[in-house]
């Protein structure tokens, strides 16, 4: 059956550019498993830290805020005051949020860049875009495959932390 296939194994996305399906794969995948990872995660245990790693929490806010600005680099944009701030508070235990709304915002997050993949041209990949204050040299095809693996380098890392603070 076609929802037991990872997406990369269920063809094209329509409407993206064959040059960025792997990034919409992988963004697809990584929204698919964190809802398996947390569909009865319990919100008490969000914010816990075994062996002092990141949260639970923190890796369902940072996946979010990651996606959002890289996306917003490679729209050739800036932070906004709102995106640093959100930033700064990643790692901040929130008692008073749920696991719910935090993958809300994460699938709602997944949703605005496939969005922006889709109004992605072929002919901008190769264009410069420049990172942060500092304007670090990369490109739009750059940030898009760096959101990519960063998604699933951090959705592996919130369902190990999930699994082991379930016991």
């Amino acid at each position: 059956m076609e929802q037991d296939l990872e997406f990369w194994q269920r063809g094209p996305i329509t409407g993206i550019i064959p040059s960025l399906q792997p990034v919409v794969h992988a963004l697809l995948q990584a929204r698919k498993e964190v809802e398996r990872a947390l569909q009865h995660f319990p919100d008490a245990l969000l914010w816990q830290r075994p062996a002092d790693v990141a949260s639970v929490g923190f890796h369902l806010r940072h996946l979010t805020g990651v996606l959002d600005r890289l996306f917003t680099y490679a729209n050739a944009q800036q932070l906004s005051t709102e995106q640093l701030l959100f930033l700064q508070d990643e790692a901040k235990e929130n008692s008073h949020v749920s696991v719910k709304e935090l993958v809300e915002q994460f699938n709602n997050q997944v949703e605005r860049a496939i969005e922006q993949l889709r109004h992605t041209s072929e002919a901008s990949l190769q264009e410069q875009r420049g990172v942060g204050r500092r304007q670090i040299p990369s490109t739009v095809m750059g940030l898009l495959f760096h959101a990519a693996e960063h998604t699933q380098r951090h959705t592996g890392q919130l369902i190990v932390t999930a699994r082991v603070v379930q016991g």
